[in-house]
């Protein structure tokens, strides 16, 4: 199984003061520019390519030790007989030393880096996107929690009717 694996940081609960208005004729979406901040989240996301299918999971800290509760969750996940390819950027953070301890202790993994400033061709990036068009940019959240499950629940959506970039 191939695994694009990436996190997208720095996801903001905002309270927008006003609601988002609709893009109409003549003139373009309007957001406003008064919100309250309640607080972020970073999505970790594994995207598998033969079938668009993505794994997630919210934390509120990007580290080492966030990522290795992501890579135990992806562990459980993913049935014990097949090899697991993940393809990661070369954040410090997938290269750390306990990570690279917990991948050398599970065979079945094998990690594949694209090459430095092109963490784009990730395909999991892709997938980014599309949540943030569809679920994130002009919503309203009066609560980090809130953001969160707006963030499960398109990604149970996203995966009812999911399949391969193309």
């Amino acid at each position: 199984m191939v695994l694009c694996v990436d996190q997208k940081s720095q996801i903001q609960a905002l309270e927008r003061t006003q609601p988002l208005l609709p893009l109409g004729l003549g003139y373009v979406e309007g957001v406003t520019h008064n919100y309250i901040r309640h607080g972020t989240t970073i999505l970790f996301a594994a995207l598998e390519i033969a079938s668009g299918q993505v794994l997630t999971q919210c934390k509120p800290r990007h580290r080492h030790q966030e990522f290795l509760q992501f890579l135990t969750y992806i562990d459980q996940k993913v049935p014990k007989d097949l090899d697991i390819h993940l393809v990661v950027d070369n954040y410090g953070t997938h290269k750390h030393e306990k990570v690279k301890r917990w991948i050398a202790a599970r065979p079945r993994y094998h990690v594949h880096y694209t090459p430095t400033y092109t963490s784009w061709l990730n395909q999991v990036q892709i997938w980014f996107g599309i949540i943030t068009q569809k679920a994130i940019r002009g919503g309203t959240f009066k609560k980090v929690k809130d953001l969160i499950a707006n963030i499960e629940a398109f990604t149970d959506e996203y995966n009812s009717r999911s399949r391969p970039f193309v």
